[in-house]
């Protein structure tokens, strides 16, 4: 092998530019994801006020429903303790979509085992550091609307 210059590439050489190669490579696998994570996303949607997902008929006592919210997963329990709440259908551990369980009347991650309260969202048990993230859930003329995320509650 030659260079463009017309002398000879030596092994020691080669391995230098493949050394110096995989050095930069490493460098930039680590840095382009801190930087990607410290610049801000410009594509946040603006909140366009509350989305309608359904009558309230559509929620009967001790179910479930998930709906759809601006692109996001959202999950509508209706319990006898708490009436109808709106949560995150993301789990907090590995990001599976949860389940509802109506025997233990609890919201489910079938992924690993996490349990969450259907009333708060908070976790029963299981590997999800972190309790799921509430929404506003309003109920206006018999047709329930899910409006933004509600403080403190980010995931």
């Amino acid at each position: 092998m030659t260079e463009l210059t017309g002398t000879p590439i030596t092994r020691r050489k080669s391995i230098q530019l493949l050394l110096g190669f995989s050095i930069v490579a490493t460098i930039s696998g680590i840095v382009a994801p801190i930087i990607a994570y410290l610049i801000p996303r410009e594509n946040a949607a603006a909140y366009g006020g509350p989305s309608v997902v359904g009558a309230a008929a559509d929620f009967p006592l001790n179910s479930s429903k998930i709906v759809s919210v601006n692109d996001k997963p959202i999950i509508i329990v209706n319990t006898k303790a708490g009436g109808l709440k709106a949560f995150s259908a993301i789990c907090t551990h590995l990001g599976c979509v949860v389940a509802w369980n109506e025997r233990k009347s609890i919201i489910h991650c079938p992924c690993h085992d996490g349990f969450f309260n259907a009333v708060t969202g908070a976790v029963i048990s299981g590997p999800p550091p972190l309790p799921l993230t509430q929404y506003e859930l309003v109920v206006r003329d018999g047709q329930v609307l899910v409006g933004k995320q509600l403080p403190g509650r980010s995931a």
